[in-house]
Protein backbone atom coordinates (compact mmCIF):
# COMPACT_ATOMS: atom_id res chain seq x y z
CA UNK A 1 0.00 0.00 0.00
CA UNK A 2 0.81 3.52 -0.51
CA UNK A 3 2.00 6.36 2.11
CA UNK A 4 -0.20 9.24 2.24
CA UNK A 5 -0.02 12.29 3.85
CA UNK A 6 -2.91 12.58 6.15
CA UNK A 7 -4.33 15.07 8.90
CA UNK A 8 -4.75 12.06 11.74
CA UNK A 9 -6.97 14.04 15.03
CA UNK A 10 -6.71 13.32 18.84
CA UNK A 11 -7.28 14.10 21.88
CA UNK A 12 -4.82 14.08 24.18
CA UNK A 13 -5.62 13.07 28.07
CA UNK A 14 -3.90 14.62 30.99
CA UNK A 15 -5.60 11.98 33.78
CA UNK A 16 -4.05 13.87 36.67
CA UNK A 17 -6.67 16.99 36.27
CA UNK A 18 -9.64 14.66 35.76
CA UNK A 19 -12.16 15.38 39.29
CA UNK A 20 -14.84 12.88 37.34
CA UNK A 21 -17.07 15.39 36.37
CA UNK A 22 -18.31 13.13 33.76
CA UNK A 23 -19.17 16.13 31.65
CA UNK A 24 -17.29 14.24 28.49
CA UNK A 25 -19.85 11.39 28.67
CA UNK A 26 -23.00 13.57 28.81
CA UNK A 27 -22.01 16.12 26.06
CA UNK A 28 -21.30 12.55 23.91
CA UNK A 29 -24.48 10.87 24.74
CA UNK A 30 -26.65 14.27 23.76
CA UNK A 31 -24.08 15.01 20.26
CA UNK A 32 -24.36 11.18 19.44
CA UNK A 33 -28.57 11.16 19.95
CA UNK A 34 -30.83 11.09 17.32
CA UNK A 35 -31.90 13.68 16.98
CA UNK A 36 -29.07 15.47 18.56
CA UNK A 37 -29.59 16.35 21.73
CA UNK A 38 -33.12 14.73 22.49
CA UNK A 39 -31.56 12.65 25.28
CA UNK A 40 -28.82 11.93 27.23
CA UNK A 41 -27.69 8.12 27.44
CA UNK A 42 -24.39 7.73 28.93
CA UNK A 43 -23.94 4.14 27.82
CA UNK A 44 -24.38 5.54 24.57
CA UNK A 45 -21.38 7.72 25.44
CA UNK A 46 -17.98 7.22 23.12
CA UNK A 47 -15.77 8.12 25.93
CA UNK A 48 -16.33 7.07 29.40
CA UNK A 49 -14.82 7.64 32.78
CA UNK A 50 -13.29 4.95 34.57
CA UNK A 51 -13.21 5.58 38.27
CA UNK A 52 -11.55 4.16 41.37
CA UNK A 53 -13.51 6.52 44.01
CA UNK A 54 -11.71 4.79 46.97
CA UNK A 55 -8.48 5.73 45.18
CA UNK A 56 -9.76 8.79 44.22
CA UNK A 57 -9.00 7.71 40.64
CA UNK A 58 -10.56 9.06 37.41
CA UNK A 59 -9.67 8.49 33.90
CA UNK A 60 -11.12 9.29 30.43
CA UNK A 61 -11.36 6.66 28.05
CA UNK A 62 -12.37 6.63 24.40
CA UNK A 63 -14.20 4.35 22.17
CA UNK A 64 -11.73 2.65 19.60
CA UNK A 65 -11.81 -0.03 17.18
CA UNK A 66 -13.92 -3.16 16.68
CA UNK A 67 -12.18 -6.59 17.41
CA UNK A 68 -14.20 -9.70 17.35
CA UNK A 69 -11.55 -11.35 20.39
CA UNK A 70 -11.52 -10.53 24.30
CA UNK A 71 -7.55 -10.35 24.82
CA UNK A 72 -6.41 -12.97 26.75
CA UNK A 73 -4.77 -10.75 29.41
CA UNK A 74 -5.32 -9.52 32.46
CA UNK A 75 -2.39 -7.86 33.79
CA UNK A 76 -2.41 -4.61 35.90
CA UNK A 77 -0.42 -1.52 35.24
CA UNK A 78 0.63 1.14 38.04
CA UNK A 79 0.97 4.31 36.38
CA UNK A 80 2.25 7.09 38.76
CA UNK A 81 1.18 5.03 41.57
CA UNK A 82 -2.52 4.33 40.14
CA UNK A 83 -3.29 0.70 39.25
CA UNK A 84 -5.27 0.30 36.61
CA UNK A 85 -6.57 -3.08 35.01
CA UNK A 86 -5.86 -4.21 31.12
CA UNK A 87 -9.50 -3.27 30.42
CA UNK A 88 -9.63 -0.22 32.19
CA UNK A 89 -7.13 1.47 29.87
CA UNK A 90 -8.64 -0.84 26.46
CA UNK A 91 -9.90 1.54 23.57
CA UNK A 92 -11.26 -1.80 21.92
CA UNK A 93 -14.94 -2.53 21.80
CA UNK A 94 -14.71 -6.61 22.31
CA UNK A 95 -17.37 -9.25 22.90
CA UNK A 96 -15.94 -9.62 26.61
CA UNK A 97 -17.23 -6.40 28.22
CA UNK A 98 -19.81 -4.23 27.17
CA UNK A 99 -18.62 -0.51 27.73
CA UNK A 100 -18.15 0.55 24.41
CA UNK A 101 -21.42 -1.30 22.67
CA UNK A 102 -24.86 0.43 21.44
CA UNK A 103 -27.08 -0.70 24.48
CA UNK A 104 -29.89 -1.28 22.62
CA UNK A 105 -28.48 -3.45 19.58
CA UNK A 106 -25.17 -4.49 20.98
CA UNK A 107 -22.89 -2.67 17.76
CA UNK A 108 -19.67 -1.47 18.59
CA UNK A 109 -18.96 2.15 19.33
CA UNK A 110 -16.08 4.17 18.35
CA UNK A 111 -14.77 7.99 18.69
CA UNK A 112 -15.70 9.85 15.57
CA UNK A 113 -14.18 13.13 16.96
CA UNK A 114 -17.96 14.59 16.47
CA UNK A 115 -17.96 14.72 12.39
CA UNK A 116 -20.99 16.58 11.62
CA UNK A 117 -21.89 18.97 8.95
CA UNK A 118 -20.83 21.70 9.52
CA UNK A 119 -17.89 20.53 11.44
CA UNK A 120 -17.18 21.19 14.89
CA UNK A 121 -14.05 23.32 15.83
CA UNK A 122 -13.32 20.62 18.64
CA UNK A 123 -15.04 17.38 19.72
CA UNK A 124 -17.81 17.71 22.55
CA UNK A 125 -16.11 16.22 25.16
CA UNK A 126 -13.01 18.60 24.46
CA UNK A 127 -15.10 21.86 24.79
CA UNK A 128 -17.08 20.63 27.75
CA UNK A 129 -14.11 20.20 29.46
CA UNK A 130 -13.88 22.41 32.21
CA UNK A 131 -10.06 20.85 34.16
CA UNK A 132 -9.00 21.09 30.60
CA UNK A 133 -8.28 17.02 31.25
CA UNK A 134 -9.24 16.55 27.05
CA UNK A 135 -6.97 18.34 24.24
CA UNK A 136 -8.05 18.36 20.79
CA UNK A 137 -4.83 17.98 18.21
CA UNK A 138 -4.48 17.90 14.99
CA UNK A 139 -1.37 16.80 12.87
CA UNK A 140 -0.11 15.83 9.46
CA UNK A 141 1.51 12.53 9.38
CA UNK A 142 2.00 10.05 6.69
CA UNK A 143 0.27 6.85 7.17
CA UNK A 144 -0.16 3.49 5.04
CA UNK A 145 -3.55 4.08 2.88
CA UNK A 146 -6.07 2.31 4.69
CA UNK A 147 -8.90 0.33 3.24
CA UNK A 148 -12.07 2.51 3.99
CA UNK A 149 -15.05 0.62 6.06
CA UNK A 150 -17.91 1.75 7.05
CA UNK A 151 -19.93 1.95 10.11
CA UNK A 152 -22.31 -0.25 9.05
CA UNK A 153 -19.73 -3.03 7.82
CA UNK A 154 -18.42 -3.01 11.44
CA UNK A 155 -21.34 -2.94 13.07
CA UNK A 156 -22.78 -6.30 10.27
CA UNK A 157 -19.18 -7.80 11.21
CA UNK A 158 -20.15 -8.03 14.57
CA UNK A 159 -23.42 -9.46 14.33
CA UNK A 160 -22.48 -12.18 12.24
CA UNK A 161 -19.17 -12.76 15.00
CA UNK A 162 -22.02 -12.51 18.05
CA UNK A 163 -25.14 -14.80 16.10
CA UNK A 164 -23.30 -16.35 13.48
CA UNK A 165 -23.83 -15.46 9.71
CA UNK A 166 -26.16 -17.97 8.61
CA UNK A 167 -28.67 -16.33 11.31
CA UNK A 168 -28.20 -12.57 10.44
CA UNK A 169 -28.84 -13.48 6.40
CA UNK A 170 -32.03 -15.31 7.73
CA UNK A 171 -32.95 -12.00 9.55
CA UNK A 172 -31.92 -10.24 6.92
CA UNK A 173 -34.01 -12.37 4.14
CA UNK A 174 -37.14 -12.06 6.79
CA UNK A 175 -36.94 -8.40 6.60
CA UNK A 176 -36.60 -8.30 3.07
CA UNK A 177 -39.68 -10.39 2.83
CA UNK A 178 -41.62 -7.92 5.12
CA UNK A 179 -41.15 -4.94 2.80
Amino acid sequence: MAKIKKIVKSIKIDADKCNGCRACEVACAGFHATPKYSICNPARARIKVVTYRRKDIWFPVFAGEYTPAGCVGRDSYIIDGKEYADCDLCRASCPTRDRFKEPDSGLPLRCDMCESDPPLPEPMCVSICINNVLTYVEKEEEVEEEENVSDMEIGLRALANTHGMDKLLETVARMIEKD
